[in-house]
């Protein structure tokens, strides 16, 4: 049985890329918003935003946040990063600046949006221990294949690592 996913990523920048890896079809991931529902979540404000998120992460085993160019620091990103992890969620970043977007082209990659987390417990950063992933391959074709290829233990490993820790 498939695992049931969240993906985070910035819309307006990823959405194109980050169809590509929801559509992979090795995982089970979250519904996306349309146009017109994220519109109506977003004009409720914080509050509005916050509960979609929690309904989205709800029953999920893993959170894979889908690094672009500007993903890192983005508040709903950072928002989604921490209840993930504080729910005991798996955890994994993957970069996908070399997947093409909807013109063609592939953007810059971005930083570790775990590196702004430090934990409580023993003062370590979070980048130390969620992993963050660079698919191999320089061309588009390539790098699907890498993530469809590794997908599914990297949620495994992901799982495992939030278990132990």
């Amino acid at each position: 049985m498939a695992r049931k996913v969240f993906y985070s990523f910035h819309y307006m920048a990823d959405n194109w890329r980050a169809s590509q890896v929801r559509n992979i079809g090795v995982l089970e991931g979250n519904a996306p918003a349309s146009d017109n529902d994220w519109e109506t979540v977003k004009k409720g404000g914080d509050a509005s935003i916050q509960k979609w998120i929690d309904g989205q992460l709800y029953g999920r085993s893993c959170a894979i946040i889908l690094i672009g160019s500007n993903t890192a620091g983005r508040k709903w990103i950072n928002y989604e990063i921490e209840n993930a992890w504080n729910e005991g969620k798996g955890l994994l970043g993957i970069h996908i600046h070399n997947l093409k977007n909807s013109e063609g082209n592939q953007c810059s990659i971005g930083a570790n949006p775990f590196e702004t987390f430090t934990m409580k417990r023993d003062n370590a950063k979070l980048s130390s221990i969620v992993k963050t992933y660079n698919p191999i391959g320089s061309d588009s074709t390539a790098v699907y294949a890498s993530i469809k290829n590794n997908l599914s233990s990297w949620v495994e490993d992901a799982i495992k690592i939030r278990d132990n820790y």
